[in-house]
């Protein structure tokens, strides 16, 4: 069926935009697109079959009295073309808080291969309680040019299934917006932004942040940012990810 006159050029002009030196830079035959260093992906979309990861993030509050260190180990692997697992253990400092898995995968292309888009599903087993956090995501990601490209993801937050019959409900509209810029095949400089909007607190992070590529397989992650928890004030926040691929 023929696209109304007003919307095929509207949609030739947004496929155009977004396929306009679009760089051969590909993963499955998708481009290739960073992950955002917070918000961490379950492999990129499009990841190919067998891929294997294994990497810890640490987030350090500066300038927060009480705020704790943030930071897990997890492993990530693609168990079938663009479809990919993650298992993953939260700490806060030394005690660990909680088990996460994460199921990822690939919906395919747009836009003249310059889009991949695809899904997200995290699930967090509080470690005392037992209580689940589900989420659920939309994944798009862009390439515009060799050098430019965007990732984000949006979706939905479900805390404390077993929450007591009178406690108040939390849920959360989630964004996560990533800007990078490939300074060279080893380098690449980014800006994060993650939005929480529950019903009852609100919370964000600003990383600008720094990939580079230590080997073919390594990777090294720092960010340095700000940050802001439900019921805290604002502070400074330093990010270390490392990351080793097999």
């Amino acid at each position: 069926m023929a696209l109304p006159a007003w919307r095929e050029p509207l949609s030739l002009a947004l496929f155009s935009f977004a396929a306009t030196s679009a760089s051969a830079k590909t993963v499955g035959g998708a481009p290739l697109i960073p992950e955002p260093m917070v918000f961490d992906m379950v492999r990129p979309l499009a990841a190919p079959r067998g891929e294997l990861e294994v990497n810890a993030l640490g987030l350090f509050p500066l300038d927060a009295p009480g705020e704790e260190i943030d930071w897990a180990p997890e492993i990530e692997y693609a168990f079938a073309d663009g479809f990919a697992v993650e298992f993953e253990l939260p700490f806060d400092n030394a005690r660990l808080t909680s088990y996460k898995i994460g199921l990822q995968g690939t919906f395919g292309t747009l836009g003249d291969n310059s889009i991949v888009h695809g899904f997200q599903y995290l699930g967090v087993i509080d470690r005392d309680t037992g209580r689940l956090e589900t989420t659920l995501l939309y994944i798009a990601g862009v390439r515009y040019s060799e050098r430019w490209s965007t990732l984000t993801m949006i979706g939905f937050n479900l805390p404390n299934d077993l929450r007591a019959a009178d406690e108040g409900r939390d849920d959360a509209l989630l964004l996560n917006h990533s800007l990078f810029f490939d300074v060279s095949k080893q380098t690449t400089a980014g800006i994060e932004l993650n939005v929480r909007a529950g019903r009852r607190t609100r919370s964000w992070l600003v990383m600008p942040q720094l990939h580079q590529r230590l080997a073919d397989t390594v990777m090294l992650q720092a960010g340095f940012g700000a940050q802001k928890s439900a019921g805290r004030a604002t502070h400074p926040t330093a990010a270390l990810r490392l990351i080793k691929e097999f």
